[in-house]
C-alpha cells in the first residue's frame, strides 16, 4: 500500500501553464457574451418591474376605488415603498424612470 503513494512529485511548470492556458481562452470567450447581455438583462429587469407596477395599479384600484393618479401614491408600504430609493424614484434596473401613464406603468428615459 506505501508504493502506492511513495511516488509524491507534484505537477510540472509546463502542466501548470497547460491549466492556466485553457482556463485564459475560456475567460476570453465568456466575458464578451456576458458584457454583450448585460443590457438585455437590464431591459428584462425593466420589463418585470413595469409588470410588478402594473400589478400594483390594480391592487390600488381594488383597495381604493380609484386609479392612482401618479407613481408617489404607490409609495406606501403596502404597495411599492421598498422599490422607490431615498429620492422618491421608481427606476428600472437599466436606469429608466418608473411613471403611470393612463393607469398603466412605463419606463421614460434613463437618467
Amino acid at each position: 500500500m506505501r508504493k502506492l503513494f511513495k511516488d509524491d512529485r507534484g505537477f510540472t511548470l509546463v502542466e501548470m501553464l497547460l491549466v492556466m492556458l485553457v482556463i485564459t481562452v475560456l475567460l476570453l470567450i465568456m466575458i464578451p457574451n456576458v458584457t454583450k447581455n448585460s443590457s438585455l438583462i437590464g431591459d428584462k429587469g425593466c420589463e418585470a418591474l413595469l409588470s410588478m407596477v402594473d400589478a400594483q395599479i390594480q391592487t390600488y384600484r381594488l383597495d381604493t376605488g380609484s386609479e392612482p393618479a401618479t407613481i408617489d401614491d404607490l409609495n406606501s408600504p403596502e404597495y411599492l415603498e421598498d422599490r422607490f430609493d431615498d429620492a422618491g424614484t421608481l427606476s428600472c434596473p437599466n436606469g429608466d424612470t418608473v411613471t403611470i401613464v393612463n393607469s398603466k406603468a412605463e419606463a421614460n428615459g434613463g437618467l
